[in-house]
């Protein structure tokens, strides 16, 4: 048990910050959303594009899942007040289809060796023969936006920018944060 109240002297200020956001992103994935008065602002998150349009069912919620819960994580922040996020991908993730490999070797001639290598794409029957997709991979976070009651005051971005880095492991010039509109 002495380790533990060692480790726990030891934290500064940041690895404070980042465990207690880590607790709350726990809290906030196990509770709920409850949808709220958020139609006027909606509009402006959903997708813009042709390409957005067209993305996978499932990145588009992993998209709307990880802004709610970087929304409410954030709301829970000191001086933050009521927060929107938007999230921008690298791209829409890689889907891993599932490959028959056959691997042949010969003897050898004049001191090259005969080797085959083949490969077949497994198919799956449901509607109509589509590629077996054994994995999704899910995109990399590239930007993110935050429209915060607080976002005009320094020490409350200051506080905002670590959060979003530490959580997404993105650059500092790649997160944009503005103070939201007076109603």
């Amino acid at each position: 048990m002495k380790w533990l109240t060692d480790i726990l002297k030891k934290m500064d200020k940041t690895k404070w910050l980042i465990l207690g956001l880590s607790g709350i992103l726990l809290l906030v994935v196990a509770l709920p959303a409850e949808p709220g008065d958020r139609a006027k602002t909606d509009a402006l998150f959903e997708p813009s594009t042709e390409d957005d349009a067209k993305q996978d069912s499932l990145i588009k919620n992993y998209k709307k899942q990880l802004a709610a819960e970087l929304e409410q994580a954030l709301a829970y922040m000191e001086g933050v007040g009521e927060v929107r996020v938007m999230i921008t991908f690298q791209d829409s993730g890689e889907a891993v289809v599932e490959k028959d490999v056959t691997k042949s070797s010969g003897g050898q001639t004049d001191a090259r060796q005969n080797s085959q290598y083949q490969e077949s794409t497994i198919y799956q029957e449901t509607n109509g023969r589509e590629p077996y997709i054994s994995q999704q991979k899910l995109p990399a976070v590239e930007g993110v936006l935050v429209i915060a009651q607080g976002g005009g005051d320094s020490k409350v971005k200051q506080e905002i920018k670590d959060a979003v880095m530490a959580l997404f492991s993105i650059e500092m010039h790649k997160i944009k944060i503005v103070k939201m509109q007076q109603s």
